[in-house]
């Protein structure tokens, strides 16, 4: 199966079902697991909640256990391979509407300027922990590289991907804080609806309706700047973009049986560094940071991107040895509908845990959140499967192709 866009009357078209390489969807689908994982902590208004009340809760000693077990094997790590997916995609985009004759910039800049509009209308009205705004805006930087060299582009991805040690390091030498100035801004919008650090964790949960949603949405939208700009992650993403372009430039995803060593090497030096130095993270994490943030920020960039990079050779290493396997079936599917169940994630969360729906945050131990989030991704992917037997694309990836190309597409198969 390969994914090359095709042409109808001279006109660029999206990639059909046929033409997919099933590693990418596959690989889109497993990452959609931990980004659950990740996310519904937050979802469930636990990261919230002071740590009195975390310790309140009967499942408070497990939960410690689930928090550290989550820093070492979930955090940043699964975003890690859905920002090295969106940069192989980049590739392909480009690639081949450059083949077909097609202005493939064109196409490309349209698709980010409409994946900025879903981002802003999902940050501003459903979660204010969206990524796709960041994705998209810092995407559109991506085309500057693509005559570059694979040397080149390398250099720029390992530099972007360390200056975020160099400016924490620097700004905690200097005392400053990059973020000072959204604070005061989410600081005022949370004085002006009500919101304070008592009532923080159980606003949403205590929501009667969707204004006040919405006013949590406003400031929370502000918290998203400030851990933009205090995680650096604009470089971050950016850095993991570049990486995934030089994949995708190369195609290494299209002759997996001919990189069967370098996957080897990634899988073992990407696990040996990676998981010991992600221990070590997820202590200074739940300990709170007790050699400073730019010491942690080190830890980041020495254990997470190694130990994403494994698990993406790890997963085309069992691929290339059971390609068959059913578990592939399952996570191709919802890898092939991403922005749908990303989306639909944040959309279950309001719903379990949220006061307009059936309210079950803030109150719920993080065990269970979590065995509800794998629940959720449960869900989606069958209901994917069962989609896509009958249509050719996700929901919001039709109406996604449809702006993007400027023609209607035919849902149904």
């Amino acid at each position: 199966m390969k994914t090359d866009n095709h042409c109808q009357g001279g006109a660029p078209m999206p990639v059909g079902a046929k033409e997919r390489f099933a590693i990418l969807d596959i690989l889109r689908g497993f990452a959609l697991v931990g980004i659950a994982v990740a996310n519904f902590p937050e979802f469930a208004l636990y990261t919230f909640l002071k740590p009195e009340a975390a310790a309140a809760l009967p499942t408070a000693a497990a939960d410690k256990v689930v928090r550290f077990l989550q820093y070492v094997f979930v955090d940043g790590k699964f975003y890690t391979i859905f920002s090295l997916l969106f940069g192989i995609g980049f590739s392909i985009i480009i690639a081949n509407a450059e083949k077909k004759g097609a202005n493939g910039l064109r196409i490309f800049y349209r698709r980010m300027a409409i994946l900025v509009g879903i981002g802003f209308l999902h940050l501003m009205f459903i979660w204010s922990g969206d990524i796709l705004m960041l994705y998209a805006l810092m995407g559109m930087l991506l085309p500057l590289l693509r005559r570059a060299s694979d040397r080149a582009l390398l250099a720029w991805a390992g530099a972007l991907l360390f200056v975020p040690v160099a400016v924490d390091f620097a700004c905690e030498a200097a005392g400053v804080s990059l973020s000072a100035w959204v604070m005061r801004l989410q600081q005022g919008q949370c004085a002006r609806y009500g919101i304070t650090a008592d009532n923080f964790a159980y606003w949403l949960r205590d929501a009667e309706g969707y204004g006040g949603v919405l006013q949590f949405l406003v400031q929370g939208a502000l918290v998203r700047v400030q851990e933009f700009i205090d995680g650096n992650r604009y470089f971050k993403v950016l850095g993991l973009f570049i990486i995934g372009f030089w994949i995708g430039r190369r195609r290494l995803y299209a002759h997996l049986p001919l990189r069967r060593r370098l996957l080897l090497r990634v899988a073992r030096v990407g696990f040996g560094l990676g998981l010991p130095l992600s221990v070590v993270y997820a202590w200074s994490a739940v300990e709170g940071h007790p050699w400073g943030n730019a010491a942690h920020s080190l830890l980041y960039f020495a254990s997470v991107y190694a130990t994403g990079f494994a698990y993406m050779a790890a997963v085309c290493l069992l691929y290339l040895r059971r390609p068959r396997l059913r578990l592939f079936g399952l996570f191709a599917a919802p890898g092939r509908m991403a922005l749908t169940n990303y989306i639909g994630q944040s959309v279950w969360g309001m719903f379990l845990f949220y006061g307009i729906g059936l309210g079950f945050g803030a109150q719920t131990g993080l065990v269970w959140v979590v065995l509800v989030a794998l629940g959720v991704w449960l869900v989606e992917a069958l209901f994917s499967r069962w989609w896509l037997r009958r249509c050719n694309f996700g929901p919001l990836e039709w109406v996604w192709r449809m702006l993007t190309y400027g023609r209607r597409f035919a849902l149904r198969k």
